[in-house]
């Protein structure tokens, strides 16, 4: 009886030790897809606190709390069963709806560049939060969740494209962590941004002094603050969206663009003590560089094609 139960406790103890290298596994794969995603987490950290400009402070986190959930409601209803499936049974067409996505990052991005140098964005929910009346509140947070479905969507299918060799059951896993984290992340840094000229007028209001110097620097950086967020998620849509593209050209078979990228990371990869830096920075510009060619040629099309169009007709 004491040998069965000794026998019984090394078996206990080597199923725990599998579980717990399972469950590091599916932690760093997590941890893979999380940060192959970060570019669009940025963008979207930095796209959202526009739909709440225009309403009362006291407003702004109830406002925030309903895009959170509807963007978990469209990461965990929609767009997991939705990926999962394609993994299981298309996986071929992972890598063509990922460039889809690289080619929409890409625009995204150029537009943004576009508007930056004299054009004039339609999309501009800031202007038109505090005109809507009292359906303001219902309509900007079903824009904000429907560009969060678009970019939760890009996320979701990064992050499936790095653990498709994973099982069925730590790619439900995966995604699913993956889905909570990035919402939590998000719309967290988000209410903090929107809450925080509150907190500087607060300390303002508390009277002269260090705290009001305080308030007062905080009111003055939070514009600087959404600017540098906004110019970084248009660095990070076209990084990503490049790099996207590149890799998946070279997985279609198209290995050119791809090599020679390569060739320039290994010409700076044994500069003394800043060779790996120097790499990541040559990969990460031409993928930036790949993103505003392919954006712009987007743009171009989508702005100006239908203009001269029109004008020929007229």
């Amino acid at each position: 009886m004491a040998g069965g139960l000794a026998a019984l406790l090394d078996d206990i103890a080597v199923l725990a030790k599998a579980a717990a290298a399972s469950v590091d596994d599916v932690a760093a794969a997590a941890g893979r897809a999380s940060t192959k995603a970060a570019g669009v987490v940025i963008d979207d950290t930095a796209v959202t606190p526009r739909y709440v400009h225009g309403f009362t402070p006291d407003r702004e986190l109830p406002i925030v709390w309903k895009i959170a959930l509807g963007s978990l409601r469209n990461k965990i209803l929609f767009i997991l069963p939705a990926a999962l499936l394609l993994s299981q049974f298309a996986e071929w067409a992972l890598t063509p709806i990922l460039m889809c996505g690289g080619v929409y990052l890409a625009f995204e991005g150029a537009e943004k560049v576009y508007e930056m140098f004299g054009g004039h964005g339609d999309h501009q929910p800031e202007k038109t939060a505090a005109a809507l009346g009292p359906d303001a509140e219902k309509a900007m947070v079903k824009g904000a969740i429907t560009t969060d479905f678009i970019l939760s969507a890009e996320i979701m299918v990064i992050s499936l494209n790095e653990v498709t060799d994973e099982p069925f059951v730590s790619r439900a896993i995966i995604l699913a962590f993956v889905a909570l984290v990035v919402t939590v992340v998000v719309y967290g840094l988000v209410g903090l941004i929107v809450k925080v000229d509150d907190v500087g007028l607060k300390l303002i209001e508390s009277g002269p002094g260090a705290r009001a110097s305080l308030g007062r620097g905080l009111v003055a950086a939070m514009p600087k603050v959404l600017s540098v967020l906004s110019t970084v998620g248009i660095a990070a849509m076209l990084w990503v969206g490049g790099h996207i593209l590149l890799v998946g050209v070279d997985e279609l078979g198209w290995h050119g663009p791809y090599e020679l990228v390569h060739h320039l990371e290994e010409s700076v990869h044994d500069v003394g003590g800043v060779g790996g830096v120097l790499a990541w920075c040559v990969n990460t510009l031409c993928s930036a560089l790949i993103g505003l060619v392919v954006g712009a040629v987007v743009v171009t099309i989508m702005h100006f094609v239908p203009k001269k169009k029109a004008t020929a007709e007229h």
